[in-house]
Protein backbone atom coordinates (compact mmCIF):
# COMPACT_ATOMS: atom_id res chain seq x y z
CA UNK A 1 0.00 0.00 0.00
CA UNK A 2 1.31 3.44 -0.88
CA UNK A 3 2.31 5.98 1.73
CA UNK A 4 -0.56 8.33 2.59
CA UNK A 5 1.52 10.86 4.50
CA UNK A 6 0.39 14.35 3.56
CA UNK A 7 -3.07 13.12 2.55
CA UNK A 8 -6.26 14.00 4.39
CA UNK A 9 -9.10 11.51 4.81
CA UNK A 10 -12.65 12.04 6.04
CA UNK A 11 -14.45 8.95 7.36
CA UNK A 12 -18.11 9.44 8.24
CA UNK A 13 -19.68 7.30 10.95
CA UNK A 14 -16.26 6.41 12.35
CA UNK A 15 -16.83 6.24 16.11
CA UNK A 16 -17.05 2.42 15.98
CA UNK A 17 -17.21 -0.62 13.69
CA UNK A 18 -16.19 -0.35 10.06
CA UNK A 19 -15.68 3.40 10.23
CA UNK A 20 -13.34 3.25 13.22
CA UNK A 21 -11.36 0.39 11.66
CA UNK A 22 -11.03 2.39 8.45
CA UNK A 23 -9.89 5.50 10.32
CA UNK A 24 -7.22 3.43 12.05
CA UNK A 25 -6.08 1.80 8.81
CA UNK A 26 -5.69 5.16 7.09
CA UNK A 27 -3.89 6.58 10.12
CA UNK A 28 -1.43 3.68 10.04
CA UNK A 29 -0.60 4.63 6.45
CA UNK A 30 0.16 8.19 7.50
CA UNK A 31 -3.05 10.01 6.57
CA UNK A 32 -4.54 12.82 8.61
CA UNK A 33 -8.05 11.73 9.55
CA UNK A 34 -11.38 13.39 10.33
CA UNK A 35 -13.39 11.13 12.65
CA UNK A 36 -17.13 11.71 12.65
CA UNK A 37 -20.38 10.61 14.23
CA UNK A 38 -23.84 12.06 14.60
CA UNK A 39 -24.31 11.25 18.28
CA UNK A 40 -21.59 9.01 19.77
CA UNK A 41 -19.39 11.94 20.75
CA UNK A 42 -17.27 10.32 23.46
CA UNK A 43 -16.59 7.24 21.32
CA UNK A 44 -15.65 9.43 18.36
CA UNK A 45 -13.33 11.54 20.47
CA UNK A 46 -11.65 8.37 21.78
CA UNK A 47 -11.02 7.13 18.26
CA UNK A 48 -9.59 10.50 17.18
CA UNK A 49 -7.37 10.75 20.25
CA UNK A 50 -5.92 7.31 19.50
CA UNK A 51 -4.72 8.40 16.06
CA UNK A 52 -1.60 10.31 15.08
CA UNK A 53 -3.01 13.46 13.47
CA UNK A 54 -6.80 13.52 13.67
CA UNK A 55 -9.79 15.59 14.70
CA UNK A 56 -13.29 14.60 15.73
CA UNK A 57 -16.28 16.45 14.27
CA UNK A 58 -19.83 15.80 15.38
CA UNK A 59 -22.12 16.15 12.38
CA UNK A 60 -25.26 14.51 11.03
CA UNK A 61 -24.52 13.83 7.37
CA UNK A 62 -28.23 13.61 6.59
CA UNK A 63 -28.36 17.39 7.14
CA UNK A 64 -26.71 19.21 4.24
CA UNK A 65 -25.34 22.06 6.34
CA UNK A 66 -23.72 19.53 8.70
CA UNK A 67 -22.17 17.68 5.77
CA UNK A 68 -20.75 20.93 4.43
CA UNK A 69 -19.39 21.86 7.86
CA UNK A 70 -17.76 18.44 8.16
CA UNK A 71 -15.90 18.85 4.88
CA UNK A 72 -14.92 22.40 5.75
CA UNK A 73 -13.45 21.24 9.07
CA UNK A 74 -10.95 19.08 7.19
CA UNK A 75 -10.00 21.88 4.82
CA UNK A 76 -9.65 24.43 7.63
CA UNK A 77 -7.42 22.10 9.64
CA UNK A 78 -5.11 20.81 6.90
CA UNK A 79 -5.84 22.93 3.83
CA UNK A 80 -6.85 19.99 1.67
CA UNK A 81 -9.02 16.88 1.34
CA UNK A 82 -7.97 13.77 -0.59
CA UNK A 83 -10.11 10.84 0.54
CA UNK A 84 -13.75 10.55 1.54
CA UNK A 85 -15.18 7.34 2.98
CA UNK A 86 -18.97 7.57 3.24
CA UNK A 87 -19.55 4.98 5.93
CA UNK A 88 -22.30 6.52 8.09
CA UNK A 89 -25.49 4.52 7.88
CA UNK A 90 -28.70 3.72 9.69
CA UNK A 91 -31.25 0.92 9.66
CA UNK A 92 -34.01 -0.69 11.66
CA UNK A 93 -34.48 -4.44 11.84
CA UNK A 94 -37.80 -5.19 10.09
CA UNK A 95 -38.69 -8.57 8.53
CA UNK A 96 -39.25 -8.03 4.82
CA UNK A 97 -42.76 -9.47 4.96
CA UNK A 98 -43.80 -6.96 7.65
CA UNK A 99 -44.71 -4.15 5.29
CA UNK A 100 -46.71 -2.18 7.87
CA UNK A 101 -43.66 -1.76 10.12
CA UNK A 102 -41.71 -0.12 7.29
CA UNK A 103 -43.30 3.22 8.10
CA UNK A 104 -42.79 6.51 6.32
CA UNK A 105 -40.58 7.67 9.19
CA UNK A 106 -38.31 4.64 8.80
CA UNK A 107 -38.08 5.12 5.04
CA UNK A 108 -37.25 8.80 5.41
CA UNK A 109 -34.54 8.35 8.04
CA UNK A 110 -32.89 5.41 6.26
CA UNK A 111 -32.79 7.22 2.95
CA UNK A 112 -31.66 10.54 4.38
CA UNK A 113 -28.69 8.94 6.15
CA UNK A 114 -27.78 6.21 3.65
CA UNK A 115 -28.37 8.05 0.36
CA UNK A 116 -28.67 11.78 0.95
CA UNK A 117 -25.77 11.70 3.43
CA UNK A 118 -23.22 10.39 0.91
CA UNK A 119 -24.68 12.75 -1.69
CA UNK A 120 -24.32 15.80 0.56
CA UNK A 121 -20.79 14.92 1.70
CA UNK A 122 -19.54 14.04 -1.77
CA UNK A 123 -21.04 17.14 -3.36
CA UNK A 124 -19.37 19.32 -0.74
CA UNK A 125 -16.06 17.47 -1.04
CA UNK A 126 -15.70 17.29 -4.84
CA UNK A 127 -14.25 20.78 -5.40
CA UNK A 128 -11.51 20.04 -2.85
CA UNK A 129 -10.88 16.52 -4.13
CA UNK A 130 -10.45 17.90 -7.66
CA UNK A 131 -8.31 20.84 -6.59
CA UNK A 132 -5.74 18.84 -4.70
CA UNK A 133 -4.57 16.72 -7.60
CA UNK A 134 -6.99 13.85 -7.72
CA UNK A 135 -8.89 12.36 -4.84
CA UNK A 136 -11.21 9.46 -4.28
CA UNK A 137 -14.53 8.60 -2.69
CA UNK A 138 -15.40 5.18 -1.29
CA UNK A 139 -19.02 4.53 -0.35
CA UNK A 140 -19.88 1.75 2.07
CA UNK A 141 -22.86 -0.02 0.51
CA UNK A 142 -24.00 -3.56 1.38
CA UNK A 143 -24.66 -6.95 -0.12
CA UNK A 144 -28.29 -6.01 0.59
CA UNK A 145 -28.00 -3.45 -2.19
CA UNK A 146 -27.16 -6.21 -4.67
CA UNK A 147 -29.18 -9.19 -3.48
CA UNK A 148 -32.73 -9.36 -1.98
CA UNK A 149 -31.57 -9.52 1.63
CA UNK A 150 -30.75 -7.13 4.46
CA UNK A 151 -32.14 -5.81 7.73
CA UNK A 152 -35.21 -4.23 6.11
CA UNK A 153 -36.64 -3.33 2.71
CA UNK A 154 -35.97 0.40 3.24
CA UNK A 155 -32.34 -0.38 4.12
CA UNK A 156 -31.80 -2.71 1.17
CA UNK A 157 -33.27 -0.27 -1.33
CA UNK A 158 -31.21 2.58 0.10
CA UNK A 159 -28.03 0.57 -0.42
CA UNK A 160 -29.10 -0.31 -3.96
CA UNK A 161 -29.55 3.41 -4.57
CA UNK A 162 -26.10 4.07 -3.10
CA UNK A 163 -24.57 1.55 -5.50
CA UNK A 164 -26.17 3.33 -8.45
CA UNK A 165 -25.24 6.74 -7.07
CA UNK A 166 -21.64 5.50 -6.93
CA UNK A 167 -21.67 4.68 -10.64
CA UNK A 168 -23.40 7.92 -11.61
CA UNK A 169 -20.94 10.04 -9.64
CA UNK A 170 -17.97 8.11 -11.02
CA UNK A 171 -19.19 8.91 -14.52
CA UNK A 172 -19.08 12.66 -13.91
CA UNK A 173 -16.28 13.03 -11.33
CA UNK A 174 -13.46 11.75 -13.51
CA UNK A 175 -10.72 12.12 -14.47
CA UNK A 176 -9.61 13.89 -11.30
CA UNK A 177 -11.76 11.99 -8.80
CA UNK A 178 -12.55 8.30 -8.58
CA UNK A 179 -15.76 7.05 -6.94
CA UNK A 180 -16.19 3.42 -5.90
CA UNK A 181 -18.03 1.41 -3.26
CA UNK A 182 -17.50 -1.65 -1.13
CA UNK A 183 -20.47 -3.87 -0.33
CA UNK A 184 -19.95 -5.84 2.89
CA UNK A 185 -21.81 -8.97 3.78
CA UNK A 186 -22.43 -9.89 7.42
CA UNK A 187 -19.88 -8.09 9.61
CA UNK A 188 -19.23 -8.54 13.32
CA UNK A 189 -20.20 -5.17 14.75
CA UNK A 190 -22.10 -4.08 17.87
CA UNK A 191 -25.24 -3.95 15.71
CA UNK A 192 -24.97 -7.65 14.78
CA UNK A 193 -23.59 -8.90 18.10
CA UNK A 194 -26.79 -10.74 19.01
CA UNK A 195 -27.39 -12.21 15.53
CA UNK A 196 -26.03 -15.60 16.57
CA UNK A 197 -28.03 -17.81 14.15
CA UNK A 198 -27.21 -15.53 11.22
CA UNK A 199 -23.49 -15.64 11.99
CA UNK A 200 -23.73 -19.43 12.27
CA UNK A 201 -25.44 -19.61 8.88
CA UNK A 202 -22.71 -17.54 7.26
CA UNK A 203 -19.99 -19.66 8.88
CA UNK A 204 -21.68 -22.81 7.58
CA UNK A 205 -22.33 -21.45 4.08
CA UNK A 206 -19.67 -18.98 2.93
CA UNK A 207 -16.48 -20.32 1.33
CA UNK A 208 -14.39 -18.45 3.92
CA UNK A 209 -16.51 -20.01 6.71
CA UNK A 210 -16.93 -16.95 8.92
CA UNK A 211 -18.54 -13.55 9.23
CA UNK A 212 -16.41 -10.58 8.35
CA UNK A 213 -14.73 -8.15 10.72
CA UNK A 214 -14.55 -4.36 10.50
CA UNK A 215 -10.87 -4.78 9.69
CA UNK A 216 -11.76 -6.95 6.69
CA UNK A 217 -13.86 -4.16 5.26
CA UNK A 218 -11.27 -1.52 6.11
CA UNK A 219 -8.68 -3.54 4.19
CA UNK A 220 -10.96 -3.59 1.17
CA UNK A 221 -11.52 0.17 1.42
CA UNK A 222 -7.76 0.75 1.57
CA UNK A 223 -7.33 -1.51 -1.47
CA UNK A 224 -9.89 0.51 -3.43
CA UNK A 225 -8.17 3.75 -2.44
CA UNK A 226 -4.91 2.26 -3.72
CA UNK A 227 -6.37 1.29 -7.13
CA UNK A 228 -5.73 4.29 -9.40
CA UNK A 229 -7.46 2.82 -12.47
CA UNK A 230 -10.66 1.75 -10.72
CA UNK A 231 -13.81 3.85 -10.73
CA UNK A 232 -17.52 3.13 -10.71
CA UNK A 233 -17.03 -0.33 -9.18
CA UNK A 234 -18.93 -2.06 -6.37
CA UNK A 235 -16.59 -4.45 -4.56
CA UNK A 236 -18.26 -7.28 -2.65
CA UNK A 237 -16.69 -8.08 0.72
CA UNK A 238 -18.75 -11.06 1.86
CA UNK A 239 -16.37 -14.00 2.25
CA UNK A 240 -17.90 -15.52 -0.90
CA UNK A 241 -21.35 -15.87 0.67
CA UNK A 242 -23.10 -14.60 -2.47
CA UNK A 243 -21.57 -17.48 -4.43
CA UNK A 244 -23.62 -19.97 -2.46
CA UNK A 245 -26.97 -18.33 -1.81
Amino acid sequence: MRDLRGKVALVTGSSSGIGAATARALDELGACVVVNSASSVEAGERVASSLGDAIYVQADVSVESDAQRLVQAAVERWGRLDIVVNNAGWTKLIPHHDLDSATDDVWEKVWRVNVMGPWFVTKAALPHLRRDGGGCVVNVASIAGIRPTGSSIPYATSKAALCHLTRLLANVAGPAVRVNAVAPGLIETPWTADWGPVHQHVAATAPLARSGTPEDVAAAIVGVIDSPYMTGEIVLVDGGLSLRQ
